[in-house]
């Protein structure tokens, strides 16, 4: 009997300018936890390719992962418009659906996600799509008192709060065969054409570039998304007030969002020392001495922060999808 080969799960990021280190640790983050093989999707200015393709040349892990390096581009009558739109290069991502066209399913990440679980887990969401949904997002936020839509948004918005889409899962099929509601003409469009005369009529009034349009696109066509919990997309907001993301404190974060460059500077430094952490790891170093345990110390260090003082929620699912890797190979041994 011969073995179905594996589905491949599809990634894509957008990195520009010196997002190369933060995006390859992303992709490490993936490739550590994951079960079935991944594709990467790799959208990258020319300066970044061959930097991407040496390093990841050198992480060829168990197999675990192919990619592929692109240009970036843009609709060439509106290239300009685009590239300067909210952060450089950041709404390639609005235009995945037309240019990867043979794929049917995507999942989109932020240079500055990283996996605490294997992507398997998001990926299966897809099976639980109802016939209307085309696309999965969480909330901009739990606590609307601290929302950012609700409170100053000059444009509509996807549910109480908002939606962020750092992380979005697509079908993409469905994506391009969808005829939208919007606010412009009586007609329904399709994604294709209906970003430029989205852009036309809000480009004063958005903040956040390409988050804004997805936003006001599920505004008028909301029963074409799926929302998944906080703890898939979990950012400084939901604990530098104090907690406020419910399903990770019961569960632990699955995937963390490292926004307003947590990452890289002592403001949040949970944050920080959990990217430091995958960034340093290396593959076949055991994960439980050479990750987990130094972790630990480290974030034992930031209980003065109202994120630290919560730190190990910040552990919890980390510590589980560490001890499910070796549970996995230890039945395949």
């Amino acid at each position: 009997m011969k073995t179905q080969p594996a589905e491949k799960m599809h990634l894509a990021v957008v990195a520009c300018g010196e997002r190369l280190e933060e995006t390859v640790t992303m992709l490490k983050s993936a490739i550590i936890f994951s079960i079935q093989p991944l594709q990467f999707h790799i959208f990258a200015e020319g300066q970044l390719h061959n930097s991407f393709k040496g390093i990841l040349n050198g992480l060829q892990y168990q197999g675990k992962f192919n990619y592929t390096v692109y240009p970036i581009t843009f609709p060439t009558e509106s290239a300009a418009e685009w590239k300067k739109l909210f952060k450089p290069c950041a709404s390639q991502r609005l235009f995945l659906p037309l240019i990867l066209k043979d794929l049917d399913s995507l999942l989109y990440v932020d240079t500055d996600i990283l996996f605490l679980r294997p992507v398997d887990d998001i990926w299966s969401f897809l099976k639980k799509f109802n016939s209307t949904q085309i696309a999965a997002m969480a909330p901009e936020h739990e606590e609307p008192r601290i929302g950012w839509y609700n409170r100053f948004a000059r444009h509509p918005y996807y549910g109480i709060t908002g939606i962020n889409s750092g992380v979005m899962l697509m079908n993409m099929t469905r994506i391009r065969t969808k005829y939208f509601k919007n606010d412009m003409t009586t007609a329904r469009l399709q994604w294709g054409e209906i970003l430029m005369p989205l852009l036309k009529k809000y480009k004063l009034n958005i903040t956040w570039g390409d988050q804004d349009l997805l936003n006001i696109m599920f505004f008028h066509n909301p029963e074409s998304l799926f929302v998944f919990p906080c703890q898939w997309n979990y950012r400084p907001d939901h604990c530098i007030y104090g907690s406020n993301c419910k399903e990770a404190e019961e569960k632990g974060i699955f995937i963390l969002h490292g926004n307003r460059g947590v990452y890289h500077d002592d403001k949040q430094p949970t944050f920080r020392f959990i990217y430091e952490a995958i960034r340093k790891y290396s593959f076949g170093d055991d994960l439980v001495n050479f990750l987990l345990q130094p972790l630990e110390l480290e974030l034992q260090k930031t209980m003065h922060t109202y994120c630290g003082r919560i730190y190990k929620v910040f552990i919890k699912q980390l510590t589980k999808s560490i001890r499910d890797i070796y549970d996995r190979g230890s039945k395949g041994s």
